[in-house]
């Protein structure tokens, strides 16, 4: 078992030292409650919104931002995943870094952008199983637009996690209580695993967020849910063994025929 933590956060764009602080805050009060792992939303750190300044505070995973991170991680005790923007290969990436404050940090690229902004601001990585061990757990990491795609949930199913953290960045619109309620349990009753799609919430002057951060379960349950639109932090515990009778009434991936 292992109790997760996902962080409905109000981001200011621009600002990354008061993001980091906000998520610095989260982890304490996440590991205090017994999570071992904390979900921020897609580009958490530098603020979803902040447009043209994202090419300059883009930084390398190597740098001092993921470094403050994985020092927030082991101070507090709790892994942390978070949105940041990464520069890599002379480009700008929307990417998410999972930390520990032991191991080397794991990086997952966005596959699939969404819209004219993210794609005028960043490069798309190819899809891929981006895999992270931790509690006893399997985690597998995607980005907002890439969980609406369900090859990206399915590979990583096929590839034996446990549970997929999509850090995102759901605008208000007349379909995000579609999206947060009822695609993203379709995705995890399909592929018999764990989602939690951790959004941000408020506006940050280019966009308002929808909130409605969900957890759900591989027999589609939800298994916690931020119903307001305000910050907030909501918790699960991720227990893979309770959910086998679900996994073997619902077989997709074992009756997968390629």
């Amino acid at each position: 078992m292992m109790r997760i933590a996902a962080f409905q956060m109000k981001a200011g764009a621009v600002d990354q030292a008061a993001n980091l602080a906000r998520i610095g805050n989260a982890a304490r009060d996440a590991a205090a409650a017994g999570a071992e792992f904390l979900i921020t939303p897609e580009l958490a750190l530098p603020g979803y919104g902040a447009g043209d300044d994202m090419h300059r505070l883009a930084r390398p995973p190597d740098g001092e931002i993921v470094a403050k991170l994985a020092l927030i991680s082991l101070e507090a005790g709790i892994a942390v995943l978070a949105g940041f923007a990464e520069a890599a290969k002379g480009c700008a990436y929307n990417s998410a870094v999972f930390v520990d404050g032991r191991q080397e940090p794991v990086i997952y690229r966005k596959s699939h952008l969404y819209s004219d902004y993210e794609r005028n601001l960043f490069a798309a990585e190819q899809p891929s199983a981006r895999i992270v061990q931790h509690g006893g757990i399997r985690i597998g990491i995607l980005i907002c637009y890439d969980v609406e795609f369900p090859e990206n949930v399915r590979r990583l199913a096929q590839a034996g996690v446990d549970l997929v953290a999509v850090p995102t960045a759901l605008p208000t619109s007349d379909h995000a209580e579609l999206i947060a309620r009822k695609m993203i349990p379709v995705r995890a009753f399909e592929n018999q695993v764990f989602v939690a799609y951790v959004n941000h919430c408020g506006a940050d002057g280019l966009f308002s967020y929808a909130g409605l951060s969900t957890i759900a379960a591989p027999d589609g349950s939800l298994l916690a849910a931020a119903d307001g639109p305000s910050e907030k932090l909501i918790f699960t515990d991720i227990r893979p063994q309770d959910f086998a009778a679900s996994a073997a009434a619902n077989p997709y991936l074992r009756d997968l025929r390629p």
